[in-house]
């Protein structure tokens, strides 16, 4: 008897998937935006969240890194659209969600990850400086939030989790960022309250240092000091993508269905502790690495 030919499948996701913890179909038939996808975190994020069968959509403001990014999920046999705007931009934003609500529907998840930063001591930064930070990481994340919320979520429900940062003891020499992270940590718990009544679970991941390709952004005295990161960390190494990407997948799934207005410290416990009472340096601490397409920062190479 002549046996059903099997179906075509993409060679390439044959080859090598991501590895998420998760079950495979979680988010099938859904779209989940990811800002800030075209490198980094925001990477690591869309290719997970496509692996588990949602329609992703990634945005930032170049067109030619979020192609990449796509190519890739493609290649892997997910789904991706991508759209480039600048979050800063109220009228942009706007016109950027119409769009894609138009195009592909309801936004079931959002993940607020575009950001950036310089260092640099108080009073070296300037109003124009400070500004541009905040814009980044907090005035462009609410005007996502807001017109996800508007365009699509009060209608439809859905879930929304903020990038911030390690920002519990402050965060000298980049106060300008903690201060933005701060208030976005502050907005998600007023969003939370505010849109539960339409169905819509607001949270926040406060990632410490990650092993990621931001770190290459930095120069100078702050380049020197990346690879000495991991013994100022109890568990004595960084987090990889895939270790805040799981979070992140959690705080959107069904199973955080009771999880609102909460930001999910996720550092190693580098925030905890004191100088008088130092940590054990170890190598107990295995680091989950589920991102078969993860690209180390270079200045964390040998």
């Amino acid at each position: 008897m002549n046996q059903p030919t099997p179906p075509l499948q993409n060679t390439a996701s044959q080859a090598a998937r991501y590895d998420s913890v998760f079950r495979p179909g979680l988010f099938a038939g859904r779209t989940l935006w990811v800002t800030g996808g075209g490198s980094g975190i925001g990477r690591c994020v869309a290719h997970e969240l496509a692996s588990l069968g949602a329609r992703v959509v990634i945005s930032g403001r170049t067109q030619e890194k979020l192609d990449r990014v796509a190519q890739e999920i493609r290649d892997d046999g997910g789904l991706c659209e991508t759209i480039a705007f600048d979050i800063r931009d109220e009228e942009a934003v706007k016109a950027a969600v119409a769009t894609m609500v138009k195009k592909v529907g309801p936004i079931a998840g959002l993940v607020n990850n575009a950001g950036g930063q310089f260092p640099a001591p108080l009073q070296a930064i300037s109003k124009r400086g400070f500004e541009a930070v905040v814009s980044n990481n907090l005035t462009g994340g609410f005007l996502m939030m807001r017109e996800v919320f508007l365009q699509s979520m009060q209608e439809h429900g859905g879930a929304i989790v903020n990038m911030t940062a390690d920002f519990r003891n402050g965060m000298p020499g980049m106060g300008h960022s903690g201060a933005a992270r701060a208030g976005m940590s502050n907005l998600t718990m007023s969003a939370a309250f505010e849109w539960a009544s339409s169905g819509v679970r607001v949270n926040a991941v406060a990632p410490g240092w990650v092993a990621s390709s931001g770190m290459d952004s930095y120069g100078g005295a702050v380049k020197a000091l990346i690879p000495q990161l991991r013994q100022h960390v109890p568990l004595r190494r960084l987090a990889t993508e895939a270790e805040i990407s799981a979070a992140i997948v959690f705080l959107l799934s069904p199973g955080a269905a009771f999880i609102t207005g909460i930001t999910v410290q996720i550092d190693g416990a580098a925030s905890l502790g004191s100088a008088v009472f130092p940590s054990l340096d170890h190598q107990r601490s295995q680091p989950f690495e589920g991102f078969h397409r993860a690209q180390p920062p270079e200045v964390l190479k040998p």
